[in-house]
């Protein structure tokens, strides 16, 4: 009988690359789409929410899994405290644009990202809770490589040279030269 090659199946100690996308269960919305491949090691850093990282225990490459998450056990519910409205002149420009991130020290010295969510000729209000916060949404998982991770990885706990190629994203025949 001929040997059937086991498939590598994601466990500790594996190198895992894959896509993903965030998805509103509510309005199907696309949150957050990963077209890159991200790679991390199974079981040394958790790239992920550790829900994410268990449902991907045991998958093959090629699988494709979803894994709804409510968010409100995640990040906690909205917490309208942490939502500011302040006069535009008292905030520097460079933060007067939506959508932008703010990391904010309080007297404790524990910083926080808030994000500009409004802005009007008079004022501008941020949000420091999680922009998912409150939202159940779907992780749509595209598992592209699962392989044992080499000595390298395991110490770096991702792939090595995990950088993307520039030409990668901004397209072949794009004027990018490289500094020299």
């Amino acid at each position: 009988m001929a040997e059937m090659a086991m498939e590598d199946v994601i466990a500790d100690g594996k190198l895992v690359e894959l896509t993903y996308k965030v998805i509103d269960s509510k309005t199907n919305s696309v949150l957050t789409e990963v077209e890159y491949p991200i790679g991390y090691v199974h079981g040394l850093n958790e790239i992920l929410a550790p829900q994410v990282t268990q449902e991907l225990e045991g998958k093959l490459q090629g699988d494709m899994i979803e894994v709804p998450i409510d968010c409100n056990k995640l990040f906690g519910p909205r917490d309208e405290s942490l939502v500011f409205t302040d006069a535009i002149e008292n905030v520097p420009e460079e933060y007067r644009e939506l959508g932008m991130s703010i990391l904010m020290e309080n007297n404790e010295g524990k910083s926080k990202t808030f994000i500009v969510t409004r802005i009007d000729e008079k004022s501008i209000t941020v949000d420091g809770n999680n922009p998912l916060c409150g939202r159940e949404v779907v992780f749509k998982l595209d598992i592209k490589t699962v392989r044992d991770a080499t000595e390298e990885e395991l110490e770096l706990g991702g792939p090595v040279n995990a950088d993307p190629d520039i030409a990668d994203i901004v397209g072949e025949d794009a004027n990018v030269k490289p500094i020299s």
